[in-house]
């Protein structure tokens, strides 16, 4: 695949670095909401704006997320919680202007389940501190201890899997959209794969971004106090 075939690759301390398209695709993504957060919370005032109120209606809506799902000992996660929402969602975006959703590509997913199993385990560890965290891996009794490891380590497979498989279909479909369509005629590609890209893209984008969110703070909380 193209997303998956390195651009250029180099090596530090022997170890090859490969440079994908999914990766530069990233770093867009996140050089432009970097610059899109600077540039649209400048100047925020007691009496909001248009674009202000958009903000505020966002930033609630986390909140709501956070607070609802995890309590309001949680709120500090809201910053974390906000970006996994905006990010995930704009990678799975991707398809709707024609470039590949990054998290087609399972190098990609695993890396964010990876981000999201060390938030949970450090959540849980700095909760409880390590000991107590230690004793809660054989809870509710101690032959539990391999079952609970191997639970917390196939957590972050199980999403970084979840969201891949999902995404990879859809794009696979939308792509034998249109090569039938393709077969058909020039003509075909233009307007009729809007359905398609509406229900596999922005729905099921927007979908697979709630499941992985939800599962990662429902983790949060359920790992800190299971202890």
């Amino acid at each position: 695949m193209e997303s998956v075939a390195p651009i250029f690759s180099f090596n530090i301390g022997g170890f090859p670095i490969n440079i994908t398209r999914d990766i530069i695709v990233q770093w867009a993504v996140i050089l432009i909401l970097g610059i899109a957060a600077y540039i649209l919370t400048r100047n925020l005032k007691r009496v909001p704006d248009k674009r202000q109120v958009v903000l505020e209606t966002l930033y609630t809506t986390i909140e709501g997320l956070v607070k609802n799902n995890m309590g309001e000992s949680y709120v500090g996660y809201i910053p974390y919680v906000g970006t996994l929402v905006i990010y995930l969602l704009v990678l799975n975006l991707m398809g709707i202007i024609g470039i590949a959703p990054p998290t087609q590509n399972l190098s990609v997913t695993l890396g964010l389940g990876l981000t999201s199993f060390l938030v949970i385990n450090y959540t849980a560890i700095k909760r409880n501190g390590v000991w107590g965290y230690t004793k809660g891996l054989g809870e509710p009794f101690l032959m539990m201890l391999p079952l609970n490891i191997m639970e917390r380590v196939m957590l972050p497979i199980s999403l970084a899997l979840r969201l891949f498989g999902n995404m990879m279909a859809a794009t696979m479909l939308i792509e034998m959209i249109y090569e039938a369509l393709g077969s058909i005629g020039m003509l075909a590609q233009i307007g009729a794969p809007i359905i398609a890209h509406g229900y596999f893209d922005l729905f099921d984008g927007s979908i697979q971004m709630l499941v992985f969110t939800m599962l990662t703070i429902i983790n949060i909380k359920m790992t800190a106090e299971h202890h």
